[in-house]
C-alpha cells in the first residue's frame, strides 16, 4: 500500500499532524540508478573518513550487506562527504541478494551504470570513482545515526522519492500511515471538486485539504 499509494509529501504532512513535524532530512539525495521511490525498514551504518592505512578494509560494510534482511533499506551515514565513492555494484549485489530493496546514501556512489541495470534503487548525494579504501569505512552498524538533520533508528520506516526524504518513528508509524491514506482520499475529493468547477476557495472552506 505504501510503495504503491504514498509519497514523501503525505507522510510529511501526516507527520506534522501528529506532532513530528522535523522528519524530513535538510539535504537532497538523487535517484542516481533512475528509480524514483524507495520504500523500507532502515538498516543503518555509520561511515567516517580516514586518512591512514586501513588494516581490515571493508569488514563492517560487507557485515553490513550480509545482515540485511528482506524490505531492508540500507542506511550509509557519511555527512555528505565526497571522500570516495562508499557503495557500488558489488555491495548493491550483495545486498539484493539478502532481501535489501535499495539504498539511501549520504554521501558518494560509484558503479552507477551497473546498479541500474541490475534495478536497484540507489539515492545518494552524487558519484565519486575514488575506492573507499584507506579513504572511508564503516564503523558501527545497527546504531542511530543522522542524515541532513534528522535521527534515523535501526527498523524505522524510510520513504524517499524525488520530492524528498521522510523519516517514520516506529512509535508513531501505524497512526502516521492511517493519517496519510485518509489524506490521500481527501485530496483525491478535493481535487474531483476542483476538476469539476469548484473554485479552490469554496473547496478548501469545504474540505479543509490542501
Amino acid at each position: 500500500m505504501i510503495r504503491e499509494h504514498l509519497g514523501s509529501a503525505l507522510l510529511s504532512d501526516a507527520l506534522d499532524s501528529v506532532g513530528h513535524s522535523r522528519q524530513v532530512p535538510s539535504i537532497s539525495l538523487e535517484p542516481i540508478t533512475g528509480f524514483r521511490k524507495l520504500v523500507g525498514r532502515a538498516r543503518t551504518s555509520l561511515w567516517a573518513d580516514m586518512f591512514h592505512v586501513d588494516p581490515r578494509p571493508y569488514d563492517l560494510e560487507l557485515r553490513a550487506v550480509d545482515d540485511c534482511g528482506p524490505d531492508d533499506v540500507l542506511i550509509a551515514a557519511a555527512g555528505g562527504s565526497n571522500r570516495s565513492g562508499i557503495w557500488g555494484e558489488l555491495l548493491s549485489t550483495a545486498a539484493a541478494a539478502r532481501g535489501c530493496v535499495g539504498a539511501i546514501v549520504d554521501g558518494m556512489v560509484r558503479d552507477v551504470d551497473k546498479m541500474a541495470a541490475m534495478g536497484f534503487p540507489v539515492f545518494a548525494g552524487g558519484t565519486n570513482c575514488r575506492d573507499s579504501r584507506d579513504r572511508q569505512r564503516v564503523v558501527d552498524l545497527d546504531v542511530i545515526v543522522e542524515v541532513g538533520g534528522v535521527a534515523i533508528h535501526p527498523g524505522d520506516l524510510v520513504l524517499i522519492d524525488v520530492d524528498g526524504m521522510v523519516v517514520v518513528p516506529q512509535a508513531v508509524e501505524r497512526e502516521t500511515i492511517e493519517r496519510a491514506w485518509n489524506k490521500l482520499h481527501a485530496e483525491n475529493i478535493t481535487r474531483d471538486a476542483i476538476r469539476g468547477g469548484m473554485k479552490a476557495t469554496e473547496a478548501w472552506e469545504k474540505y479543509g485539504v490542501l
